[in-house]
């Protein structure tokens, strides 16, 4: 057999699998599962709504990467808190190692879209070099609770069904106690180091994009980590370019924490761009019609902004449920 080569053969596997024929595979493995269809969900209590009601554990499952384009999936019960920094510390990566994965990876690495991250998606080819966590609690539970790579359905089964499907796919099952927090040191190395994937994974022409939401939980830091192609070197970006970026991804971050704040620049910026646009000059040209060319150049020029800024919240509010701390926060699938 073939040894699996990540950066050789990410895109040999362009078509994913589909939820059905996932269910498909589940049946022809004999293993039991019941499925439970619902409008689509983005959150643990969204899903709640639908499922909560049956005896099982649901879930919440987080893609990450660490610094040397290695991916993982973290599958935890929904209950359970999961700190980044202790968690990177046990993989031997430091406190500061791990982030969330970037949205172009999902699609790129799991072949999911954002919300249906599950350990099914192992599934398909390009994720075979990611390493799965899995959450211990799952195997005192009678069933648990998966999205089988859309968030439109959900299907229960107990942890030995998942265990004979990872199997099935040369995978090894690798249940964690995700809450402990071991002492890591000169005589104590990090406990699970052995579970870092020996292959990293480039994604071609896509730039690194990580949500500034990460600097102070578990997801995503500002990085610049960018990999042009399967066997092109990453460039390092200027220090000027650097520093701009983390000024404007501090600038946001300081926006989300003063709405009010928010929403006073934003107003002020758009009547300004509307003032400019009111010109002797304009008004000449294009008379009666000038209101109108006004909305399309705001359109235009806010666009980019406005879906920026909502990317950022989207990024933010999908990490809060992962978020380390005593805050009582969201829960994410």
């Amino acid at each position: 057999m073939r040894e699996w080569t990540c950066r050789e053969d990410l895109h040999k596997d362009k078509m994913g699998y589909t939820k059905e024929q996932l269910l498909a595979r589940l049946q022809e493995l004999q293993i039991d599962f019941t499925k439970h269809e619902h409008p689509v969900v983005l959150t643990v209590e969204a899903q709640a709504k639908h499922v909560g009601h049956l005896n099982g554990a649901l879930s919440k499952n987080l893609f990450l990467k660490d610094k040397k384009h290695r991916f993982y999936v973290v599958s935890a019960m929904a209950k359970t808190n999961v700190d980044l920094k202790v968690l990177s510390q046990r993989l031997g990566l430091g406190k500061g190692g791990l982030r969330m994965a970037p949205e172009e990876a999902l699609g790129e690495v799991l072949q999911v879209p954002l919300g249906c991250v599950t350990p099914f998606a192992l599934v398909n080819e390009s994720a075979r070099c990611v390493s799965l966590l899995l959450d211990q609690g799952f195997k005192t539970q009678e069933c648990c609770f998966f999205h089988p790579l859309s968030n439109d359905t959900t299907i229960a089964l107990n942890a030995r069904g998942l265990d004979k499907f990872l199997s099935s796919l040369g995978k090894q099952p690798v249940y964690v106690d995700l809450e402990a927090n071991p002492p890591v040191g000169k005589d104590q190395p990090p406990d699970l180091a052995s579970l870092v994937p020996s292959d990293a994974i480039a994604i071609p022409g896509q730039p690194d994009k990580a949500a500034p939401s990460q600097v102070s939980d578990m997801n995503h830091a500002p990085v610049n980590n960018k990999s042009t192609g399967v066997s092109a070197k990453a460039v390092k970006p200027s220090t000027d370019v650097r520093k701009e970026k983390l000024s404007n991804a501090v600038s946001l971050s300081n926006s989300f924490a003063d709405p009010e704040k928010y929403v006073e620049d934003f107003i002020e910026r758009t009547s300004s761009l509307v003032l400019s646009e009111i010109t002797e000059e304009n008004v000449k040209q294009y008379g009666e019609k000038l209101g109108e060319v006004i909305s399309n150049t705001i359109r235009k020029k806010l666009a980019t902004e406005l879906k920026s800024t909502a990317t950022m919240f989207k990024n933010t509010a999908y990490s809060e449920g992962f978020s380390a701390g005593t805050r009582q926060q969201a829960k994410r699938l």
